[in-house]
């Protein structure tokens, strides 16, 4: 009788020094210092007596490097996990943004005052204030809400000013996008941020191409916090809603990142053992060229104006979409996301204006 197959264990792909360091960008005598020093990580002796880093102890010295190069003593952060240094990673991007936010904008007189958010599901209320949810978020925030569903909160909301509308539905129907829009009209002028359990891909699909940006529950609080705080960075100010429809489709949320920002992510992405972030990276880069093109295309042809901005708004949808999975793939591998690109740098055309069909 046949014995049965035992698993065959994957082999552990291990590092020299030398390679590691020329994954960080870093003379290997100062990893060799490093690590004498301080023990940074685990890595063993080769028979020759190399020290052999796995991917664990590469995406560790890859966080270390980061902080390490926005000025944190590499002696203060050798004693910290990785969790914790993640949450070092978190606080310096947090006080960054806020130092950014604080700064007086062009017209803006003093400090950015509150995004305000309509809130549609009485059961998301409690999670809006917990401290592991608003630590992500940069600028503080005005909960308008919640509201039982949309039809409440148009009437209410009537006429005031919002910049985002997150919803909170256990299930997506086919025909909730519809109903939405009829119900509310004018709160569908603004960014709309749907949390969601359960979903056919093809609903999930025509409300990305609206420009709906999606996050499927459950997640935990940092990752919901992150995906919020992306939302609302990309949103533009606040306006009194109207009911007055435009051609152009919902409003584009700019680039967070320019290409610049993005190769050097992706550059660094690669010296780790997952190339997600690399793949991403460069996934953004070609959606950010496209959706420009397309909007280039509509302002130098009027018969194709249609066209081009619709691909345009496909491009940007997809693109903020894969902005946020870049925020999920860094956190995962404990890496640091590159700045938010000031405004003038993002490279973010005007919306075209479409048409009317004759």
């Amino acid at each position: 009788m046949p014995l049965p197959h035992s698993p065959i264990a994957k082999p552990v792909t291990q590092h020299r020094s030398g390679a590691v360091a020329r994954m960080l960008r870093m003379p290997v005598a100062t990893l060799r210092v490093w690590e004498r020093r301080y023990g940074l990580t685990q890595a063993v002796l080769s028979p020759g007596g190399q020290r052999l880093y796995c991917a664990a102890d590469v995406r560790r010295l890859v966080l270390l490097k980061q902080l390490s190069d926005l000025g944190h003593a590499i002696g203060s952060l050798a004693p910290l996990d990785m969790q914790q240094l993640q949450e070092v990673a978190a606080a310096h991007t947090s006080a960054t943004a806020n130092c950014v936010d604080d700064e007086p904008q062009p017209g803006t007189p003093g400090q950015l005052r509150p995004w305000r958010v309509a809130v549609v599901g009485m059961a998301l209320a409690p999670r809006l204030h917990r401290p592991a949810l608003l630590r992500h978020l940069c600028r503080r925030v005005s909960w308008l809400g919640p509201f039982d569903d949309v039809a409440h909160a148009e009437a209410a909301l009537r006429g005031a000013s919002v910049d985002a509308v997150l919803h909170c539905e256990p299930r997506l129907h086919p025909s909730w996008l519809a109903a939405f829009q009829s119900a509310a009209p004018d709160l569908a002028t603004v960014p709309q941020a749907v949390l969601y359990r359960f979903a056919a891909d093809s609903t999930c699909a025509a409300l990305a191409a609206a420009g709906f940006t999606l996050l499927r529950e459950p997640q935990n609080d940092t990752v919901f916090g992150q995906w919020l705080q992306g939302v609302l960075s990309a949103a533009p100010e606040a306006r009194p809603s109207t009911r007055t429809a435009t051609l152009a489709g919902p409003a584009l949320a700019p680039r967070r990142w320019n290409d610049g920002a993005l190769a050097e992510f992706g550059g660094l992405g690669s010296t780790v053992a997952c190339q997600c972030p690399r793949h991403v990276a460069e996934l953004l880069i070609q959606l950010s060229q496209f959706e420009d093109y397309s909007a280039e295309c509509a302002h130098r042809s009027a018969a194709d104006a249609e066209i081009h901005a619709y691909l345009r708004q496909v491009a940007g949808a997809a693109r903020v979409r894969f902005e946020a999975a870049l925020e999920h793939v860094a956190l995962h591998e404990g890496m640091m996301l590159p700045p938010d690109s000031p405004p003038q740098a993002r490279g973010a055309l005007p919306a075209p204006r479409i048409p009317a069909r004759s």
